[in-house]
């Protein structure tokens, strides 16, 4: 039984029906260079060539910037198999990547360091 959203691929009692590396085809490097807080953005551009369902997942949750630890997140995915994902997009120009702050006007934006701050705190 699939839940809501979920598609064919996610059986609420037994989890997962595809192994995670199955998605990256066994692959477990990337070719870009990509941490949990790296940014991903979607370009707009058209992808070449055949992409399975999650990049087109992800192409859709990139249309504003994502840190790569989110983008696995919402893919339910190891951040490795991911990070794959990623590079593969990256590579065909779909996605465009930086660092933390490459995305937004005011890097150093009040409320951001903030909440940054307010984050650390709590895990102190």
């Amino acid at each position: 039984m699939t839940t809501a959203g979920d598609g064919p691929w996610l059986d609420e009692a037994a989890g997962r029906l595809v192994r995670p590396f199955t998605v990256s085809n066994g692959r477990t490097r990337p070719t870009v260079a990509l941490d949990l807080m790296s940014q991903v953005l979607a370009t707009g551009g058209a992808p070449l060539g055949y992409l399975g369902p999650e990049h087109a997942q992800v192409i859709d949750l990139c249309r504003a910037p994502l840190p790569v630890a989110e983008v696995a997140a919402h893919l339910r995915l190891p951040v490795a198999v991911t990070k794959v994902l990623l590079s593969d997009l990256v590579d065909c120009g779909a996605l465009t990547t930086g660092p933390p702050a490459a995305f937004h006007h005011n890097p150093t934006d009040r409320a951001l360091l903030e909440a940054v701050l307010d984050g650390l705190r709590r895990q102190l």
